[in-house]
């Protein structure tokens, strides 16, 4: 756990909220005595609906109209990622956007999602490999960003700062 305030970020710009987060994540961590000469990732991420960042909801209610207004339509969920090497302090940070379409559900099954408690851990009140994974009908772009972990951006990053993600294998 990195300890950043997340609520300390400007969410009006998604991308540029995500982005900064996710610096700043890795950015705390890495300056602990304990990661020295380790590589870091840090990620935050935030569902753009139509240019508006939705990161946890705070209350069942705000899941419950969150994910009601998601119904039959689309969304997108963006994950600011950070390496920093923090041997030489080289870094690197982009963000990875995949759009999530989410599918129709019923009250009772949108009852049945909100008493798992899922909805209040995850940004956009949802998530692909848990409960909710049912109702979404399809994304485009990185399953792993949805998840909270673009791996074919890390390693874009990676090569950035001059690693080779087949080093890491090792």
């Amino acid at each position: 756990m990195s300890g950043v305030d997340e609520d300390g970020v400007d969410p009006g710009d998604p991308v540029s909220a995500v982005r900064s987060l996710a610096i700043a994540k890795a950015a705390a961590v890495a300056a602990r005595p304990d990661v020295a000469g380790a590589l870091v990732v840090g990620c935050d991420s935030m569902l753009d609906v139509d240019g508006v960042a939705h990161g946890k909801p705070a209350t069942v209610d705000e899941a419950r109209d969150r994910l009601r207004r998601l119904q039959g339509s689309a969304a997108v969920l963006r994950t600011g990622h950070c390496v920093i090497d923090t041997a030489n302090g080289r870094q690197a940070a982009d963000h990875a956007s995949t759009t999530v379409r989410f599918g129709r559900f019923s009250d009772a099954e949108l009852e049945a999602y909100l008493a798992t408690g899922e909805p209040l851990a995850v940004a956009g009140a949802f998530t692909l490999d848990g409960y909710c994974a049912p109702f979404i009908d399809g994304i485009d772009g990185d399953h792993g960003n949805v998840i909270g972990l673009s791996l074919p951006l890390v390693r874009e990053l990676l090569a950035r700062i001059g690693v080779s993600v087949c080093a890491l294998w090792r």
